[in-house]
């Protein structure tokens, strides 16, 4: 596994007041540093012997996200009034529902 493909994040701890190293998917890990810099290479670094762990005692890895297959699709389920409201506002703009929720979304 390659831990570079990795989705890593540094944001400022108010909190703490030291950047801080985040990974998506290891959310439970965090690494506290004085800069940004300094956040990355601690949380990588953790993430890095996190994952040997997890491969010494032959336990599940998880994928990079930058690896996984995403397929475009999911469920939503909302209130029956919203569905009707937004197909009226898709047949209104004279686009499909997929079309007008995917705008919004992405909004």
């Amino acid at each position: 596994m390659n831990v570079e493909h990795y989705t890593y994040r540094v944001t400022w701890s108010a909190e703490d007041e030291e950047h801080l190293g985040l990974c998506a998917e290891f959310p439970s890990l965090s690494w506290l540093a004085s800069s940004p810099e300094k956040a990355l290479k601690g949380i990588r670094q953790l993430v890095s012997d996190v994952v040997a762990d997890m491969t010494a005692q032959k336990q599940d890895i998880p994928v990079p996200l930058a690896e996984r297959h995403y397929s475009g699709e999911f469920r939503v389920r909302i209130p029956p009034e919203l569905h009707r409201r937004l197909a009226i506002d898709a047949q209104e703009q004279q686009v499909s529902l997929n079309r007008l929720v995917s705008a919004k979304l992405a909004a």
